[in-house]
């Protein structure tokens, strides 16, 4: 639950005054709409005013020609009116577009740099919630929200100002039905705003939902669980439905309630107004007094009406705004503070005594100690949840170890500029993740000072080039989603252009050949060959005999160092590394 929820305010203001740091770039075209808003309300309550001057001057006295002019004053009011008000809601959507503008990219940068253990605990659904839906739902707080319940705050003040200049007694019996208006607005406020809460919470669940089974729609297809899940979210769907029907209902009763309590006090002043105009010289109320009232009546309940709405879509606003700043205020930021970025980098790899835990306490790494020297080939092998990936995630400083040193070419890894360490590190995983755009931006990622030069270098290194010069556009023929379109091989040696096209000192390879087939992996093995020649290699495989040729092998097993040494030495000693070659050579027989 939010924390303007459980406030229980009308407005949090700790929030609002947070969401107005925002508005800083843009103060002089908020302050206009300030100014706009002012005069709105101002222009409003003035034309009952003239039209009952009109009345009961120029109409009364039969004076044509003061007709003439006051009706052309009546039209310049309305022509300035309609002015102001474009202008004001123009501006007021475009000031709100910028500031929504410069907040969603602000969330976005902050999303990107976060740790991988913020997105392992946290479900996309929500994370997509929080980019788009809420807000979208805080640009509403700009276009009808604050600068709404201002505006209509102050046209209320106006129009009772002008009521009570007119005729007090008048205006206290055309307000006498105010309170009834207040009570059913407060109701409706507090109504609406706990749907509307049901509301978001229903399309936050729906959007987690639809996101986590498209993205795994394989598991769905492949263990027919289609009804199961399509009953799943029908749920979901309900519970959406119910909430928005709650909103309507609360909006079918309030606003025909609040269509009564006007008509009413229209009635009470026709009554009251026409008797005292019936005695004019005695009461001081004239026919274009009357009518007059009768406008200002319909122009005051209308802003209390809309403030009713207007509340709620900036409690909502409040409410998404909170979100977003509990989002912008975690602080689980990878640790960028080294500026160690030397001319030349061997690749020399030291884990001294490494712990670490993606949970408090629940260690998949203990005390892991080794060494790779530059050049060297390094291979990890172990059953599945033994550690190895975990060791590359700490390597590339994906996380943070909890106890511990990892050194490169003898330096704190701390030390190193996390832009310049990543450069010289190309890491090649086993799920590889290719994004809906060209082949050439899925290898650059956006780098504007990798050339195509370049990445054909990489790619002939590789061998990709043979099938993307085969492909319509070549470098720039567009991707599906996840790589669609392209076989498993073509995806992998995508993922070794992009990993080589830095032309990194230590090259990891996380399960680079598990998912592909034996003739595909013939072609995926030349290509690593030529990628690990002359540099430091960290090799993942569950397949042994892709490692056999390794400077070094290390066994992993719960998170610890049980043997290493070459593939013969480690056969001899008949331990850990000989159950797992006994094991996948019965797999093979």
């Amino acid at each position: 639950m939010s924390k303007a929820n459980n406030t229980g305010k009308v407005v949090d203001w700790n929030v609002l005054k947070r969401l107005m740091q925002f508005i800083k770039p843009y103060k002089w075209p908020f302050a206009l709409v300030i100014v706009l808003t002012l005069l709105m309300a101002v222009l409003v309550p003035l034309r009952p005013y003239l039209i009952q001057l009109t009345l009961d001057n120029e109409v009364a006295k039969g004076d044509f020609n003061g007709l003439v002019r006051m009706i052309g004053v009546l039209l310049g009011l309305l022509v300035l009116q309609a002015i102001v008000q474009y202008s004001h809601t123009y501006l007021s959507g475009w000031v709100g577009q910028y500031i929504i503008k410069d907040i969603r990219t602000k969330l976005y940068n902050h999303l990107i740099n976060l740790r991988l253990s913020f997105f392992d605990k946290t479900p996309i659904g929500r994370l997509v919630t929080r980019v788009i839906s809420d807000i979208e739902t805080l640009s509403e707080v700009f276009s009808q929200g604050l600068a709404a319940i201002v505006g209509d705050l102050l046209q209320l003040f106006f129009i009772i100002g002008f009521m009570l200049y007119a005729n007090w007694k008048l205006a206290l019996v055309s307000l006498v039905t105010f309170p009834l208006m207040l009570l059913a607005t407060y109701i409706f406020k507090e109504k609406i705003k706990v749907s509307f809460n049901e509301v978001r919470n229903a399309v936050s669940n729906l959007n987690t939902f639809v996101q986590e089974h498209v993205s795994g729609m394989s598991i769905v297809q492949i263990f027919n669980s289609e009804k199961a899940e399509l009953k799943k979210f029908k749920s979901i769907n309900d519970e959406h439905r119910k909430a928005n029907i709650r909103s309507v209902l609360y909006y079918s009763i309030y606003f025909p309630v609040a269509e009564i309590i006007s008509a009413s006090g229209i009635g009470l002043l026709i009554w009251y107004g026409a008797k005292a105009a019936l005695n004019e010289p005695a009461t001081g109320v004239s026919i274009g007094m009357l009518i007059a009232f009768i406008m200002y009546i319909q122009l005051f309940f209308r802003p209390v009406r809309q403030i009713a709405d207007r509340f709620n879509t900036l409690q909502l606003g409040i409410v998404s705004t909170s979100r977003i700043l509990d989002l912008l205020d975690n602080k689980a930021f990878v640790a960028d503070e080294g500026s160690y970025a030397p001319d030349t980098f061997t690749g020399r790899v030291d884990f001294k005594n490494v712990w670490f835990a993606y949970n408090e306490d629940e260690y998949v790494l203990k005390d892991i100690s080794f060494t790779v020297e530059p050049g060297q080939t390094v291979a990890i092998v172990g059953a599945t949840g033994a550690g190895k990936s975990s060791i590359i995630n700490l390597l590339s400083k994906l996380y943070e170890i909890n106890k511990g040193q990892i050194l490169l070419d003898r330096q704190d890894i701390n030390t190193y500029q996390l832009a310049y360490l990543r450069q010289k590190i190309g890491v090649v995983l086993q799920d590889v993740f290719l994004f809906s755009d060209t082949i050439y931006n899925n290898i650059t990622l956006g780098n504007k000072k990798l050339t195509e030069d370049r990445l054909q270098e990489a790619a002939t290194l590789v061998g990709a080039n043979k099938f993307i010069d085969k492909l319509p556009d070549g470098y720039h023929y567009k991707v599906l989603e996840r790589g669609t379109g392209l076989s498993v091989g073509q995806r992998q040696l995508i993922s070794f252009v992009r990993a080589m096209v830095y032309n990194p000192a230590i090259l990891v390879l996380d399960e680079a050949t598990s998912s592909i087939d034996s003739e595909t992996e013939e072609l995926i093995q030349q290509a690593i060959a030529r990628m690990m020649k002359g540099r430091t290699s960290i090799v993942i495989a569950h397949r042994l005999s892709t490692i056999r040729n390794a400077d070094k092998i290390i066994v992993l097993d719960k998170g610890e160092i049980k043997e290493t040494g070459t593939h013969d030495d480690l056969l001899k000693k008949n331990g850990f590394y000989t159950q797992l070659h006994n094991m996948q050579y019965k797999e093979v027989v």
